[in-house]
């Protein structure tokens, strides 16, 4: 018998070493992670698509782009229903990371919600959820920083609008810092906000993205619509990405992305998103007057001090005046300046000579002792409908 038994395991070693260099083979790969169980959960009866198909995915060219003018857009957005259900949270954040990597994360995660929400809690809470569950999800990058500024190494592929409007070049209150930075740390310690369930995307009720018909709309908090995708893709357990840390520089990844060159339709113009292109603070400059009280900042502009914004020919003056007011509420101090041409805005004050010539609108809002000033370039409006005409000696 043990002969028999002798001749036959001579007869199949063949087959037993390429079982065994077969087994070594996986788990070389299983160990570097070339290997691995699909994420996907099980969908049921549904079709299974890759993640590589997914609409609206990291490697989208245009997500942010807007397929509809601000007034149908909000009005298709307000057809759409929020789908019935309440929207299951996603797991708290497991961050497993350096101090280097936390202090970047919450930054990133800060800075996002800031040049997304303003300065709202729920607002800020949402877009936090929202890059927390993409950094979980097999679609996008695998660190806070890589999802923020994701794309935006591209012309059109930033996936934040922040990261490729102008906004980078924004500076913000410390106050703001420090409340978006609580916010942040308490995310990333594992915080969820549940109203915005596994959501990967949101955009703003002005605008109409060609992805908007292909996920489910979720929630809405604030003027942002958050959505999730369709299937087991758009469920909690789809985030199952670890993140392990690896955070990148986000000074090096916001040079990089201001510095490429985009088209002017990224930009946002005043009368359709009521922001500015980049705003100058009190802090920035040292020389403006202190601000008096706090006060709730326009989402997208959320400081005190001097608004650059982009306009047309088009624009009514009178809507230019009531969305330059929107950007200076109350009695602190603020200006807003509008150029129609995005080259001609300036970076920094005071405004150079060949800034104040071609300066298009300029505004100021009423202060104790002083009334609204709202002043149009007469060449480029031929005739306002409110204000004065900008002096001939400027020009």
């Amino acid at each position: 018998m043990p002969n028999e038994q002798s001749n036959r395991f001579r007869d199949n070693a063949p087959l037993f070493v390429i079982a065994a260099i077969l087994l070594g083979v996986f788990a070389v790969l299983a160990v570097n992670g070339k290997v691995s169980s699909p994420a996907l959960p099980d969908s049921g009866p549904e079709l299974v698509v890759g993640v590589e198909a997914l609409p609206a995915s990291g490697d989208d060219e245009g997500a942010i782009l807007s397929a509809l003018d601000p007034n149908n857009a909000k009005a298709r957005n307000a057809m759409v229903p929020i789908v019935e259900g309440a929207p299951d949270p996603a797991a708290p954040f497991d961050f497993r990371g350096n101090g280097i990597d936390r202090q970047r994360a919450r930054d990133c995660l800060a800075l996002a919600a800031m040049a997304e929400a303003g300065s709202g809690d729920a607002d800020q809470r949402a877009v936090m959820q929202v890059v927390l569950n993409r950094v979980r999800h097999p679609a996008f990058a695998k660190t806070v920083c890589g999802v923020v500024y994701e794309g935006s190494q591209r012309p059109t592929g930033c996936q934040f609008t922040f990261t490729c409007d102008g906004s980078l070049a924004r500076t913000y209150p410390d106050s703001l810092w420090r409340a978006a930075r609580e916010r942040a740390q308490e995310a990333l310690g594992g915080y969820v906000h549940e109203e915005v369930g596994s959501a990967t995307h949101y955009h703003a009720d002005y605008v109409y993205p060609t992805w908007s018909d292909q996920l489910d709309k979720i929630a809405a908090v604030g003027p942002h619509l958050f959505f999730r995708w369709r299937g087991a893709w758009g469920t909690p357990k789809a985030l199952t990405a670890r993140y392990r840390g690896g955070e990148p520089d986000p000074a090096a990844l916001s040079n990089a992305a201001q510095e490429v060159d985009r088209p002017d339709i990224l930009l946002p113009h005043l009368t359709e998103q009521g922001v500015a292109v980049r705003t100058i603070t009190a802090e920035d400059t040292g020389r403006m007057p202190a601000v008096t009280r706090e006060e709730p900042a326009a989402p997208g502009s959320p400081a005190p001090g001097v608004h650059f914004v982009l306009l047309s020919s088009t624009d009514a003056p009178a809507a230019l005046v009531d969305r330059a007011r929107s950007l200076c509420p109350g009695d602190r101090y603020c200006q807003v300046y509008g150029w129609d041409d995005p080259a001609a805005i300036p970076v920094s004050l005071p405004l150079t000579d060949e800034a104040r010539r071609t300066l298009r609108f300029s505004y100021l809002p009423a202060r104790p002792g002083n009334a609204e000033v709202a002043y149009f370039d007469c060449r480029f409006f031929p005739a306002p409908t409110t204000g004065s005409c900008l002096p001939r000696a400027r020009q």
